[in-house]
């Protein structure tokens, strides 16, 4: 029975990537004419993968960027870049508990301990304890960790205009489009590989 679900939760998978995987731009075919467009290469070289043509990897890359030239901007003021996110995150919605601060920022529960503490001890925000669920701490801003919303927030709006400069407003709106039909793609895929999962475990 084992070998029958593993064979099972193989075939649906293999379905899965069958009908969310495109492929590469370089050898879509033309439209009207049936023919693949040329890679400049040959067949046996498709492993080749540049880092010009990943996304995955310009996305990172960016991101880094983006990072290290909001890093220099926030630091002078007492903010890392760990510290940032959560702060983000509580300007959005203040009193979240760990957990959900862990679920928005996309940390694991640990890591987002060790800012919240680090933070405590700054006197950015402060924890209550849950009355109904006393394993439970929400985390609230203090009125210093408020107040730097608005001193932090246009500096990163300095760093994301610099960054789009030379772009303009209609290609800074498809880019987010772009971006955000890539997060959707990924989102979709990653949950049905998801709900796989907890039938096998079921």
């Amino acid at each position: 029975m084992p070998d029958a679900v593993c064979l099972w939760q193989a075939n649906v998978q293999s379905r899965i990537l069958r009908r969310t995987t495109r492929a590469p731009l370089a050898t879509r075919k033309q439209v009207g004419t049936g023919k693949v467009q040329p890679r400049g290469k040959t067949a046996g070289n498709d492993a080749d993968f540049p880092f010009a043509e990943s996304v995955g990897y310009q996305i990172r890359s960016t991101h880094r960027a983006l990072q290290r030239f909001l890093q220099l901007k926030i630091e002078p003021h007492g903010v890392t870049l760990g510290m940032w996110y959560f702060l983000r995150a509580l300007w959005n919605e203040d009193g979240l508990n760990q957990r959900e601060l862990s679920r928005r920022v996309g940390t694991m529960e640990p890591t987002t301990l060790s800012a919240i503490l680090n933070m405590e001890k700054k006197g950015l925000v402060r924890r209550v304890q849950n009355k109904k669920d006393r394993r439970k701490w929400h985390v609230h801003l203090t009125p210093k960790g408020r107040a730097l919303k608005a001193e932090l927030i246009p500096l990163a709006r300095e760093v994301v205009d610099t960054a789009v400069q030379s772009l303009s407003r209609k290609e800074v709106k498809q880019l987010l489009e772009g971006l955000a039909e890539v997060q959707k793609n990924l989102h979709a895929t990653v949950s049905q590989f998801d709900e796989i999962s907890s039938r096998t475990v079921e």
